[in-house]
């Protein structure tokens, strides 16, 4: 049965929107920060917390979240979460809470990548979003915006600082935990391309939420159970080994 009587199931097993208004929860465990946002047709409201208790935090935070918006989980019309790349172990806490969640409530969900939400925050019209991947290497992505909306240059990836490339092109602008990390020798690469850099910015559950309303209407919407993270590190290191 599907949820609250507006989804269709594609072909594929995914769900998709009739086009009405929604209610989604979203959140983010990817780095050190720990957020959830509601969006309501537009509207949305989000708490965040900088720390490393995120599975101590993030339950009583939804709790919160919704109470003070007087919801239950079966209001929502989805679950939309941050699938990573990011910390391995913040990614499994934020996708079995993900899972329970539309489990529980017989909901579909939307992954999210955390680099688009980091990009999704920054004002630039060419983005260029990094996270700390440890071992001197960053989770990268180039997004340009389209108006409203994000399109992703290239595949997201992990390398070291040494082995990154931009796009064609200048004012691309960085922003991420790589960029606090590593600014001074991106920089120095690519003087003409990139503009400059935000400091101490994370993916957010309020970025994931609009991400995620936007996955649901076109039909990104999938099963709990195929919500999995998204480590991009094994990924590569999968590729690499079969040739």
């Amino acid at each position: 049965m599907l949820p609250r009587g507006r989804w269709r199931a594609c072909y594929h097993g995914n769900y998709r929107c009739d086009g009405l208004p929604v209610k989604i929860l979203a959140l983010d465990t990817s780095t050190e920060a720990c957020s959830v946002a509601l969006w309501d047709d537009g509207q949305v409201d989000e708490r965040f917390e900088l720390g490393r208790q995120h599975s101590q935090r993030i339950l009583p935070m939804i709790e919160t979240l919704l109470g003070d918006a007087g919801l239950g989980l079966g209001a929502l019309d989805a679950v939309a979460f941050g699938r990573g790349p990011g910390s391995f172990t913040g990614l499994r806490i934020g996708a079995g809470v993900v899972q329970g969640l539309a489990f529980a409530a017989d909901l579909p969900v939307v992954p999210v990548s955390s680099l688009a939400a980091l990009a999704h925050d920054e004002p630039q019209t060419r983005v260029l979003a990094a996270l700390d991947a440890r071992m001197g290497q960053l989770y990268w992505a180039a997004y340009l915006r389209d108006g409203p909306r994000l399109r992703l240059v290239g595949l997201e990836h992990v390398a070291a600082p040494g082995d990154l490339s931009v796009p064609e092109g200048g004012g691309w602008w960085g922003v991420g935990s790589g960029w606090d990390l590593y600014a001074a020798p991106l920089m120095e690469r690519w003087p003409d391309q990139v503009s400059g850099w935000s400091a101490q910015r994370y993916p957010r559950a309020r970025a994931v939420a609009a991400l995620g309303a936007e996955g649901l209407a076109a039909g990104e919407a999938l099963p709990a159970e195929r919500a999995l993270p998204v480590y991009v590190r094994d990924e590569v290191a999968k590729k690499k080994a079969g040739g």
